[in-house]
């Protein structure tokens, strides 16, 4: 009996233990590669000052990283002979970028401490640096993420959410992730830096009717509406201060200055208008939400402990 009671305590105990190395840490390189941190943030800083842009880009890569079987740096996989990675998908292609600075800050850290610090990491920690080098706020990233040694090209395709999508089809995709729909448009301020490529914004400009007219001809002397002319040319999401992380998106949604289909939903009459409304009054509760629901995405579905590698080279498998 007390053989009984002292194995069931035992393995109560290693189930803790797994539960607790199962965890993310916001300490987790501060023995074993202190300078992490201050390496990913110098890298980042210098990338955001060449480009403000980059910022922008950065941040929507772990996004899209996060939102495709957790956030394990799958997204960074290139294409190989016999493996097709993320890259080429649908939401990537030709639009996600910031592969090269995360090249460069994990060759950093590979000289500083070899085999510690993951690429899901460096993504992470990569997204709250950019949005606070353009005056966004900052949030504790939790540490200790594994890098996958696959990728989803069909995951994807299908769960990024469109920039085409309605209201209620931008409700489920982020509830499908775990997120209530006031994290949804909190998540969607992050809009508020960046640009979009004609392609995506095309048949807003040129068709839908909740537009601001001088905003649309505005947006069309820069993407003709014939397809496949122009589609790569660039136009703030955020007309008004595109390169500083504010509450002006919402206030452009106010205006029906949304440049995508989906940024208008949110301010079109439904059950989002009210939280558009609070943002644009209020950009302090804007920036704690959307922090708050950044540490959330990057907690979605983590690799850890024995679960994955450390990647040496971000875009390939060991």
């Amino acid at each position: 009996m007390a053989s009984n009671k002292f194995k069931f305590l035992f393995g109560l105990v290693l189930l803790l233990i797994g539960t607790a190395s199962a965890q993310l840490s916001s300490n987790f390189y501060a023995t074993t590669c202190p300078n992490a941190l201050s390496i990913i943030n110098k890298a980042v800083v210098s990338a955001v000052s060449k480009e403000a842009r980059m910022g922008a880009s950065l941040l929507r890569l772990h996004f899209h990283d996060c939102f495709v079987n957790g956030c394990d740096a799958s997204i960074l996989l290139d294409d190989t002979s016999n493996f097709t990675g993320e890259k080429t998908a649908g939401p990537n292609n030709n639009s996600v970028r910031g592969y090269e600075v995360i090249d460069t800050i994990k060759s950093q850290l590979e000289s500083s401490c070899p085999g510690v610090v993951s690429c899901a990491d460096i993504v992470a920690v990569a997204a709250r640096d950019s949005t606070v080098a353009l005056s966004g706020p900052s949030w504790t990233v939790l540490l200790g993420r594994r890098d996958s040694t696959t990728a989803s090209l069909n995951t994807a395709n299908s769960d990024i959410p469109s920039p085409l999508l309605n209201l209620s089809g931008l409700i489920t995709a982020f509830s499908n992730k775990g997120f209530s729909a006031k994290e949804m448009v909190a998540l969607s301020g992050s809009h508020t830096i960046g640009q979009a490529r004609c392609t995506v914004f095309r048949t807003r400009i040129y068709n839908e009717t909740d537009i601001d007219s001088n905003f649309a001809k505005s947006r069309q002397a820069n993407c003709p509406s014939t397809s496949g002319s122009g589609d790569n040319n660039l136009a703030p999401l955020d007309t008004t201060s595109p390169t500083s992380f504010d509450n002006a998106y919402f206030k452009n949604l106010q205006s029906q200055k949304g440049l995508l289909h989906s940024d208008q939903q949110l301010f079109s009459g439904g059950s989002t208008d009210s939280q558009v409304n609070a943002y644009s009054t209020n950009a302090q509760t804007f920036k704690t939400d959307f922090a708050n629901a950044m540490v959330k995405m990057g907690n979605l579905s983590p690799l850890t402990g024995s679960n994955g590698q450390i990647r040496k080279n971000c875009r390939k498998v060991n």
